[in-house]
């Protein structure tokens, strides 16, 4: 759909790619319990001489295929258990499956990617998930085979794609801490740029997505790290696959993007994001970077975020004002050498509403200082987000639009520049 502003007449031609969770039930009444579980829907949404029209299919992963025809879910999933090992032997198995990825999900329910020379990815947090779509049928080609031998199981749930490359990180559950990789548009092969040690635990913080400037990426830890025991035991940890440890500490590293060097590593004031909307660098006096900034949604450090997308919670109407309070945080890195950075609102939430998250800008600035972000909020009373937000990151205010009936909710809106715009604001949103 379109917000009330838009005018489909103005846009060019054109396809609207996305997934998502969209299935959660199969078999006689197996179901699974958590919104980021459901099995992958590709949506499509094409657009021709001012008509719009639909389709939608399933995304026919490993773990969907299995499911089906077993009735129940078979591999685990980000709240979702198998049954739990038997025996020593069953427990050996589950351990392999473990460090080969083969007892890990497939289901790419999270991003759509388009590879710059037409082939398109969808994929989730497990690398075993990367698979080929054809974006006319919404058919599932098959999987996405890497030319390199970098192996890993896990990978950002949101890369960062340009016209010309391909960013992502790899977490190190051996070694805990990031591998930097780049992969050129038309690729398969991903180069490793760099690498960031994790500080103040011993095991990698979940990262879902992360921030890149036009010469930096943004590299973050907060206090959510892969629980190990409740890999290998098959059982599920005190935030699912995570363990909240305040005490490790929060921490922002910079990477420079020419030589994989880390040029800053500072640490935070606690905070909980799944979702970063952009960076760009911040000039000093000489002109040179001084700071990078980089914005994220950010829910003033509470992972019960995770639990309210809980489907009992979400479809519970004794729960109907139980979302979370969120915000748009904004980083200052230091690229002095200084010890420690900063974490503040970048404007005052009440602006938007309560709960922010699922945001966007307009392509052209992503890495660059930028004004205007496009996203999800919540408006009481409510137990998911159910209104849109412009935000105006210089002014410091908000623009919101929500059904006043409450039979509509957004999705994550995308921004469409006009053809031939000058203004960074100058175009469309979709959800």
């Amino acid at each position: 759909m379109c917000v009330p502003s838009c005018n489909v007449t103005l846009l060019q031609n054109g396809t609207y790619l996305r997934n998502g969770p969209g299935v959660w039930e199969v078999g006689d009444g197996s179901a699974l319990g958590h919104l980021f579980d459901g099995y992958a829907t590709l949506v499509r949404v094409s657009f021709r001489r001012g008509r719009a029209a639909g389709a939608h299919r399933q995304l026919e992963s490993d773990a969907y295929r299995a499911a089906k025809e077993r009735g129940r879910p078979l591999l685990r999933e980000f709240a979702h258990c198998p049954t739990k090992p038997a025996s020593l032997v069953d427990r050996a198995r589950g351990v392999v499956g473990l460090v080969t990825g083969r007892a890990l999900s497939d289901n790419a329910n999270v991003a759509v990617l388009p590879l710059g020379d037409g082939r398109v990815m969808c994929l989730t947090e497990t690398t075993r998930s990367s698979a080929l779509i054809d974006p006319c049928t919404l058919a599932t080609i098959g999987k996405f085979r890497y030319a390199d031998a970098l192996g890993g199981v896990i990978q950002a749930g949101h890369p960062v794609v340009t016209g010309s490359e391909f960013w992502t990180l790899l977490p190190d559950l051996v070694r805990p801490g990031h591998r930097l990789v780049r992969m050129a548009a038309g690729s398969s092969e991903r180069n490793v740029v760099g690498r960031v040690d994790c500080r103040g635990g011993p095991t990698p913080r979940w990262l879902h997505s992360f921030a890149v400037t036009e010469n930096y990426v943004v590299v973050l830890e907060m206090p959510l790290r892969y629980s190990i025991s409740s890999m290998l035991k098959s059982e599920l940890a005190q935030f699912y696959l995570f363990d909240w440890l305040p005490a490790s500490g929060s921490y922002m590293h910079v990477v420079r993007k020419s030589t994989g060097k880390t040029v800053a590593s500072v640490e935070v004031p606690p905070f909980m994001a799944l979702h970063f909307i952009n960076a760009y660098e911040e000039e000093g006096e000489d002109g040179q970077a001084a700071a990078v900034i980089a914005d994220c949604c950010e829910y003033y450090a509470d992972p019960a975020v995770l639990d309210a997308l809980a489907l009992h919670r979400l479809r519970s109407p004794r729960n109907s004002d139980a979302f979370p309070d969120g915000r748009v945080g904004r980083f200052r890195i230091p690229l002095d050498g200084s010890p420690f950075g900063e974490l503040e609102a970048a404007l005052d939430p009440d602006e938007h509403g309560r709960g922010m998250d699922m945001c966007s800008i307009n392509p052209a600035y992503l890495g660059k200082e930028y004004r205007y972000a496009y996203g999800c909020s919540a408006r009481w009373p409510c137990n998911f987000l159910n209104a849109l937000a412009k935000i105006d990151l210089v002014k410091k205010t908000a623009k919101n639009w929500h059904d006043e009936d409450g039979a509509a909710a957004p999705s994550e809106p995308l921004f469409v520049a006009r053809p031939g715009a000058t203004r960074e604001d100058d175009g469309h949103q979709f959800i």
